[in-house]
């Protein structure tokens, strides 16, 4: 990692803050840092260019919205080369939250939120199964998610 990839202690002071408070305003972070405001701006504007902080976005309570089934897919290609030409159709799915490249018995693993069972035998067989390079798919239904954050990062 070069000198402008160095992530620093104030650095990460503030990301641990945001991921405390992600509304809290830099005068806010300034004062709990004693350091200027500015200086906050231009670290996370620096942390931004980097692509360590990605933006910001709330977090939604999916069950309250009557999305009550949070579901993971493990998915095998005919062939490892289909991978692009299926994540661009997983991309257009709105179900899909996540995708994920695995080792292990798939080739690729990805989670789905969908609003009940029937939603998802919908979504299995009207979407998921209809992609001619899948060969074949394993659904793992979530029953309860105890925990759930962002690794905290050490100083």
């Amino acid at each position: 990692m070069d000198d402008k990839h160095k992530v620093d202690n104030l650095d990460i002071k503030i990301i641990s803050i945001l991921q405390e408070d992600s509304r809290k305003s830099f005068q806010e972070i300034a004062r709990e840092l004693v350091v200027s405001g500015g200086t906050i701006h231009v670290r996370m504007n620096r942390l931004k260019e980097l692509g360590i902080v990605n933006g910001s976005r709330i977090m939604l309570d999916y069950p309250k919205l009557g999305f009550d089934v949070t579901t993971f897919i493990g998915i095998n290609l005919h062939n490892a080369g289909d991978s692009a030409v299926v994540l661009e159709k997983l991309r257009k799915m709105d179900e899909i939250t996540e995708v994920h490249y695995t080792t292990g018995s798939y080739s690729l693993f990805i989670k789905a939120i969908l609003q009940s069972t029937l939603g998802l035998k919908t979504f299995l067989v009207e979407k998921l199964q209809l992609i001619e390079e899948i060969q074949s798919t394993e659904t793992l239904i979530s029953l309860d998610q105890p925990v759930s954050r962002d690794i905290k990062l050490k100083i």
